[in-house]
């Protein structure tokens, strides 16, 4: 069964369909690669995953132990390698709420991001830099 139809819609562009949801993703090529900047780029998606992933699997361990995880947030910057055209960092800034963390809540919840399946689908080489803002 397929999860995701993706269409090219030319100048650049593609639709990217969630088949369960019918939920819609829009790209478009970046302004240093011959696009518009006018949506999120692939590369951009794959920076949003890393973080979408980290802060959902932080609130499954959050969400078993009691702790308040609302209004976490994070900000992403992706750095782009040239030769060849790839992404060779992502930094990510996680900013948590003003929930009083125990240590052990620190490092399980730590330990939950920087271990999300997709962190650890991402080829070595892309370094995450990852920092933590209690």
């Amino acid at each position: 069964m397929h999860t995701i139809e993706t269409v090219y819609y030319g100048e650049l562009n593609t639709q990217a369909k969630h088949l369960k949801s019918g939920s819609i993703i829009i790209t478009d090529a970046p302004i240093d690669n011959k696009g518009k900047g006018q949506a999120f780029s692939p590369t951009d998606l794959l920076a949003a995953s890393l973080g979408s992933c980290m802060l959902t699997l932080m609130g499954i361990a959050a969400e078993t132990r009691n702790i308040d995880l609302k209004g976490t947030h994070i900000t992403i910057n992706k750095v782009m390698e040239v030769n060849p055209r790839r992404v060779s960092e992502i930094v990510i800034d996680v900013f948590m709420n003003k929930y009083p963390y125990s240590e052990e809540a620190k490092s399980v919840l730590e330990y939950a991001a920087i271990n999300c399946p997709v962190a650890k689908s991402l080829h070595p080489d892309l370094i995450q830099n990852i920092i933590f803002h209690y």
